[in-house]
């Protein structure tokens, strides 16, 4: 388990760099980046495994609201604003699986030769449009309300 943990947070560092060469942050930015992304993936991966069976929208609140308070509270020490790390370390958790289920579902709504697989393709797509929305929502709520609850430190970082 441990080695399935720090595979994930590898390969979400990994992504974070990449993530956060499109959007040109400070070159000392990168190493935040991928710091918090290891880390939140990887508590979002040990939430959701079988031991632990948590729903992967929980799981995705708790990983980015730790994401958030790690960058607010890194941001006097890197000297930059937490949001120019924060949101390349969240890309990883974007839930591009839910996405394409609900648009495979759509098409299959589209294609579907009875009711009954209607139906079916019409449940697959609300459920993981659902899925894919929530996970959103979560990611942006546990990352921004850091910032705001430690807005003395946030704001102050550039100062």
């Amino acid at each position: 388990m441990a080695t399935q943990i720090l595979q994930d947070a590898l390969f979400a560092a990994i992504a974070a760099i990449g993530f956060a060469a499109i959007s040109r942050p400070p070159r000392r930015a990168y190493a935040y980046c991928a710091l918090l992304a290891a880390a939140g993936h990887s508590l979002r991966f040990a939430l959701t495994s079988p031991g632990s069976d948590a729903h992967i929208i929980p799981a995705t609140l708790a990983a980015s609201f730790v994401i958030g308070c790690v960058a607010v509270l890194l941001s006097p020490r890197a000297h930059m604003p937490a949001e120019s790390y924060l949101f390349p370390a969240l890309l990883p958790m974007i839930p591009g699986v839910y996405a394409y289920r609900a648009f495979a579902g759509m098409a299959m709504c589209i294609f579907a030769p009875s009711q009954e697989a209607f139906m079916h393709s019409l449940y697959l797509l609300g459920y993981n449009a659902l899925t894919c929305g929530c996970i959103l929502l979560c990611m942006v709520t546990g990352a921004v309300c850091p910032i705001f609850m430690l807005r003395r430190i946030s704001f102050r970082a550039t100062r």
